[in-house]
């Protein structure tokens, strides 16, 4: 069986936060499915990656400042014709309608549950990104 290499972008303006994201998605989320990750602080930086490479998936947090992953998801969405799918990390489950208007793909709750995050993730991918 050959394995899938996907590129996830990981955002948020804390380098510590992005590491947690990394951790809890791992580089093999389900069977099949090996992930690479590139990085962005900024939403300056979101868009640069997002023109630079073939991102498969965005995984953001929708905690970051001053550019929330919400709001760079919904620009992103807005700008781009095939942008990539999304999942945004909120910190309350009562964000997800905003996480609906933003036109996300999937959102996780902080603090990341390694099993819930990989199996999102996989899921994402395999729906929503281009193979």
């Amino acid at each position: 069986m050959s394995e899938r290499l996907c590129t996830v972008l990981l955002y948020s303006d804390d380098p510590q936060v992005r590491d947690r994201m990394r951790l809890a998605v791992g580089t093999r989320p389900a069977s099949g499915l090996r992930v690479e990750f590139v990085e962005a602080s900024t939403y300056a930086e979101c868009v640069r990656v997002v023109d630079d490479f073939e991102i498969d998936l965005m995984l953001l947090d929708g905690e970051a400042s001053p550019g929330g992953g919400l709001g760079i998801a919904r620009q992103i969405k807005d700008d781009y014709e095939n942008s990539p799918p999304t999942c945004v990390v909120i910190a309350r489950a009562a964000d997800r309608w905003l996480a609906a208007y933003a036109e996300v793909d999937a959102t996780l709750v902080h603090p990341l549950d390694p099993v819930t995050t990989a199996a999102t993730v996989a899921e994402v991918l395999r729906t929503h990104a281009p193979a």
